[in-house]
This record gives C-alpha cells, sequence and structure tokens, in this order.
C-alpha cells in the first residue's frame, strides 16, 4: 500500500501540478493526504466553480443511451461508451464507472448535472452507468427507497454483457448526496454483485458519511437530510444508523476525495470517517463534476489507480 500511495501521489502532482504535505498515518496506517491546488497560473485548471457552470456542461448534446433497470419511470440510467469501443470488434473492454448523482437526496437534481461528468469520463477510456433513482418527492423515494434504487441500478450493470465493457473492472463512484448512497451500495454486505461482475473500488465525491452529524448542520443540504428520512436522528435513530456507511465492511479500496472551499460538505465528514481520503486545497463542492477543475484530476488519477489496482 505504501507503493500504491507513492505512484498515485507522484502521478496526482504531475496532473495537478500540486506541492503535497508528507503522508499523515494514524494507527491503522491510513493515507490522508492535502494537495494544494494551483488554479490558474500552473495548469489553468479551475476551482470553485457553481452549479451553474455544470449545468452549462451538461446543456450540451447527450451522447448516451437511456436503459431502464426497473419499471418505474424514475428506475433508468444513462450508459456511455468509450468512442473507441463502439460498434467496434476486437477491442480491449472499458473498464466500467457506475456513477450516482448527488442533490441533497431531493428530486429537484437529478441525473441531468452528471452528463458533463459522464462524457468527458467517456473520452478518458471510461464506460459509464450513470444511475437516476427516486428521491426525497417522488413517491417511493427517500429512506429506504433512493437507496434500494440505487442498489438495483448498481446491480443491473452485470446485464450489460454484450458490450464492449469489462465487467472485473467496476468501481463504483457517487458525489455527495449520491456518494453517501454508493458507499452504502458498495457495502459487502449488500451482495450487489452476485458473480456477474466485480467492484474494485469505491471512491465518494464529497461525500456524505456521517448522517447524523450533517443533518444537525444549518445550511439547506443538511436541513434537507430529516426530510429524506422523514424525521431527525433522535426521531429515526434506526434509520440513521442503518444509513452511515462505516457501520458497514466497505470494500478494502474505499476513498473518499474531499476540497477544503466545500460549503455544502464539510472536510471534517471525510477526515473524521476513519476511512481513507484525499484532500485538494480550494476545491468546491461541484469541482468534482467539472472536468475543467484541479479537483476533477485528482479524481482521474484516483480512478485510474482503482482500475489499474
Amino acid at each position: 500500500m505504501t507503493f500504491y500511495y507513492g505512484v498515485f501521489l507522484l502521478f496526482i502532482m504531475s496532473l495537478v501540478a500540486c506541492s503535497t504535505n508528507a503522508p499523515n498515518r494514524d494507527s491503522e496506517q491510513k493515507r490522508n493526504e492535502h494537495l494544494p491546488a494551483q488554479a490558474d497560473s500552473s495548469n489553468g485548471a479551475l476551482n470553485q466553480v457553481t452549479f451553474s457552470q455544470v449545468m452549462e456542461l451538461s446543456s450540451k448534446a447527450d451522447t448516451s443511451e437511456k436503459i431502464a433497470y426497473g419499471e418505474n419511470s424514475l428506475q433508468y440510467g444513462h450508459l456511455y461508451l468509450p468512442a473507441n469501443v463502439k460498434g467496434a470488434e476486437d477491442v480491449e473492454k472499458a473498464p466500467l464507472v457506475i456513477f450516482v448523482h448527488g442533490g441533497c437526496w431531493l428530486n429537484a437534481y437529478g441525473v441531468g448535472h452528471s452528463v458533463g461528468l459522464s462524457q468527458a469520463l467517456a473520452k478518458e477510456g471510461y464506460a459509464v452507468w450513470s444511475i437516476e433513482y427516486r428521491r426525497t418527492g417522488d413517491a417511493g423515494g427517500g429512506w429506504p427507497g433512493s437507496l434500494n434504487d440505487v442498489l438495483k441500478g448498481v446491480s443491473f450493470a452485470q446485464t450489460f454483457k454484450e458490450y464492449p465493457i469489462d465487467l472485473n473492472n467496476v468501481v463504483l463512484v457517487g458525489h455527495s448526496a449520491g456518494g453517501h448512497l454508493a458507499l452504502l451500495a458498495s457495502a459487502e454486505q449488500r451482495h450487489v454483485f452476485k458473480g456477474g461482475a466485480r467492484l474494485k473500488g469505491v471512491i465518494g465525491l464529497a461525500a456524505i458519511v456521517d448522517v447524523v452529524g450533517y443533518s444537525q448542520g444549518q445550511n439547506s443540504c443538511q436541513a434537507a437530510t430529516s426530510t429524506f428520512f422523514t424525521g431527525s436522528a433522535e426521531q429515526k435513530m434506526k434509520a440513521y444508523k442503518l444509513a452511515t456507511p462505516t457501520n458497514y465492511t466497505l470494500p478494502a479500496e474505499t476513498l473518499l476525495l474531499q476540497g477544503t472551499a466545500d460549503e455544502i460538505v464539510e472536510v471534517s465528514e471525510a477526515q473524521k470517517s476513519g476511512l481513507e481520503y484525499l484532500i485538494v486545497e480550494k476545491a468546491g463542492h461541484f469541482d468534482w463534476i467539472h472536468p475543467e477543475t484541479n479537483a476533477y484530476q485528482a479524481f482521474l488519477a484516483a480512478l485510474k489507480q482503482q482500475v489499474e489496482e
């Protein structure tokens, strides 16, 4: 694992053009790094992009195939394939990224805002299965319906055997509230893949981990937590416990990526999780899903490391 992170950090440094502090290793030998980003002068990459900037990218023509994974109108996903494998024979199969979008678990924010990210990943050579699911405000959404949809959508990836996709090389990724659901879905106890695919790892992008602590915050997304659970942590103790990812056995290759300028999910979500994490200085909440940012380059490096393990 020391070699893993040594190569990992060198790769990120070459992409993000940043300096690193020495590793801070806790008693379990976890690697937790701060990566200062250089926004404009070094590589021209962006920091602290807005949701509007993300939507501008996602407003472009969608190149995906829409596929239903269930009977409900919101149980579907978009499958993106790299251009070099579409319609081609005898090509190397692409690793698969299963992506769970965020949005405070609310139905006001759908899978559409992740189009730019998915298309960028496809250009990097990844197949992407971007899942829509019922959220707070949708019939059947909220807890535990949203997670059940995500579990069903993730498991559905096993059916992609006719596509040029390497189902033995799958990484589950989620952003924000979607990161929370992705972490839960990755737990060994869930058994989302029953032999038809292999989950190599999971990456949480500004993921919500401590739902109890998060619900006690004051921003609008934190305030939406009790609506997702239809009650406070005191009122729904069992639900909050079941919805805490760290109460489960997560994959060995689990990584949280967080930015210091995130005003929606504080950096402490990663720092106090007990999971391996990496921090990009000056990165905001939406930087992870915008392909022109420093944070996105750090994400690409982490993703590359997981698929090559």
